[in-house]
C-alpha cells in the first residue's frame, strides 16, 4: 500500500491500467470502480470490496485474496454499546472492524447491501475512528483514511443508519489489506469476508433460528467457557479483545456442532486481570459478549 503519488507516475500506471481492463473486461462499472478507486488518494476506496458486483482489492493490488472470517473482526453496537447481530429499521448503529494481525500497513473498504444487492441504509465515518465515508454508482462505502493506515490505529468505527424501513437481512461486505509496507503493491493479502446482519422485524418462527451465546469465565482452570446454539455448522473462532480495543489472544476451535454447543479455551497466563470483549465466530456468524478475568 503507497502512501506518496507522483504525478506522471500515477498518470502512466492510470493508463496502464484502464487500458488492461478494457482489453479484459466488458464491465464497465468495474471500470467506473478503478478510476475512482484512482482517484481517491485519501486512502478512500470504492468497488473493490468483492460485493456482488464488484472488484476487490487486487484490481491495484498484486497479492492474493484469502477467506477474512479470522481476520476481519467486524461487531455491530446498539446505541448502547452493546453488540448485536440484528438491526431494527431507522436507528443507527456504531460498526466497528479490527484485523485481527494488525500489519503495520493496512486498510479496508465496506459496503452493506440487502438481499437484491442493493445498498441498505448510510455510513458516516468517524474522524476519531479513522474511517471516511463516500457514495459511487448508488452504493454508500467507508473505508480507511490516509492517517489511520497503520498499526496505530487498532480499531475503525464508523456509524451505520439502518434503512428506514424493513429489508430484510443485510450483508456487510468487507475487503481488508494486509499490507507488506514494501513501497510496492506486491505482497500484500487481501482478506475478504461477509457478515449477515438480520432484520429484528422477523416473524417469530424465524427469531427462534436465531443463535443464543454466552460466555464466562472460569477462575479454577483460567478457561473461557462459551455455551451457545446453533442450527447450523462452521469453522469457529475466538478473539479476545481488551477495553482499548487491542487483541490480546485469539484460538481456532474447529467445526462447530448442529444445536446446543459447549466450549471451553485455555488462556495464557499473561492474560491480565481485567474486563475483556469476547469476539465469537462461527463462519460469518458473530458473537460478542463481555467476561470479567480475576484469577
Amino acid at each position: 500500500m503507497k502512501k506518496n503519488y507522483i504525478l506522471p507516475s500515477l498518470a502512466i500506471a492510470a493508463m496502464g491500467l484502464f487500458a488492461f481492463q478494457t482489453s479484459n473486461s466488458d464491465n464497465g462499472i468495474i471500470k467506473k470502480f478503478m478510476k475512482s478507486h484512482l482517484l481517491q488518494l485519501g486512502g478512500g476506496q470504492s468497488g473493490l470490496t468483492g460485493a456482488p458486483g464488484e472488484a476487490n482489492c487486487t484490481q491495484c493490488h498484486s497479492g492474493t485474496t484469502q477467506n477474512g472470517a479470522a481476520q476481519n473482526s467486524f461487531v455491530l453496537f446498539d446505541a448502547g454499546l452493546t453488540p448485536v447481530t440484528s438491526y431494527s429499521p431507522g436507528l443507527t448503529y456504531t460498526a466497528s472492524l479490527q484485523l485481527i494481525s494488525n500489519p503495520s500497513r493496512k486498510g479496508f473498504s465496506s459496503v452493506v447491501l440487502d438481499g437484491t444487492d442493493t445498498n441498505a441504509g448510510s455510513f458516516t465515518g468517524s474522524g476519531a475512528g479513522g474511517t471516511q465515508n463516500f457514495s459511487f454508482s448508488g452504493r454508500d462505502y467507508v473505508s480507511h483514511t490516509a492517517t489511520s493506515n497503520t498499526s496505530t490505529t487498532l480499531v475503525w468505527t464508523w456509524s451505520w443508519d439502518a434503512p428506514a424501513a424493513s429489508a430484510g437481512d443485510v450483508t456487510f461486505y468487507i475487503a481488508s489489506n494486509e499490507a507488506n509496507d514494501n513501497g510496492a503493491n506486491s505482497g500484500d493479502v487481501i482478506y475478504l469476508s461477509e457478515h449477515i446482519i438480520t432484520d429484528a422485524t422477523a416473524s417469530i418462527e424465524e427469531l427462534t433460528n436465531e443463535t443464543s451465546f454466552t460466555a464466562g469465565y472460569n477462575v479454577t482452570s483460567n478457561k473461557i467457557t462459551l455455551d451457545f446454539t446453533f442450527l447450523g455448522a462452521g469453522d469457529m473462532h475466538l478473539n479476545l479483545v481488551d477495553m482499548n480495543g487491542r487483541s490480546v489472544f485469539t484460538s481456532d476451535l474447529g467445526q462447530s456442532e448442529i444445536g446446543d454447543n459447549s466450549e471451553s479455551i485455555a488462556l495464557p497466563t499473561s492474560i491480565k486481570d481485567g474486563m475483556y470483549v469476547v469476539h465469537f465466530f462461527i463462519g460469518n456468524k458473530a458473537m460478542s459478549a463481555k467476561i470479567l478475568v480475576r484469577k
